[in-house]
């Protein structure tokens, strides 16, 4: 189950966040999934996880790829390191398009159920890499 487990999450970052598949993203999400991390007050839910690779990061990241460093599965439980690199070439949280290359450092845990998502908890660089492409 394990390793299935991290074929899944896998899978979700190839097909969803660095392709844009909705239909992978319609079948590796469960719909009652639960953003742990979404901030204080904001949306945590199913639509709102597609919304921010759709809207937010990948018109902004051009050539946006996904590289897993590190993967530990237990349970239904998948850790992954990962870090997502792309070049600034579209809006990002209000900073204008740089041209800079980005890289963002991803450390997120997924709860598996029958193959889907249904729970996330994850740390992110995001804001960090916001406030250095502010000051260029």
């Amino acid at each position: 189950m394990s390793e299935q487990n991290k074929i899944v999450v896998q899978r979700f970052n190839q097909q969803v966040i660095v392709e844009g598949n909705r239909q992978s993203f319609d079948e590796l999400v469960a719909e009652n999934f639960i953003n742990r991390s979404a901030p204080s007050g904001a949306a945590n839910d199913r639509e709102s996880l597609w919304r921010t690779f759709e809207l937010i990061l990948r018109p902004a990241l051009a050539d946006l790829q996904v590289n897993i460093e590190d993967q530990i599965a237990e349970r239904d439980w998948v850790t992954t390191r990962k870090t997502l690199t792309g070049v600034h070439q579209g809006e990002l949280l209000g900073v204008p398009a740089t041209g800079q290359n980005v890289t963002i450092t991803v450390i997120d845990m997924v709860r598996i159920e029958e193959d889907k998502y249904v729970e996330h908890w994850g740390l992110n660089t995001l804001i960090q890499v916001v406030s250095q492409l502010r000051q260029i």
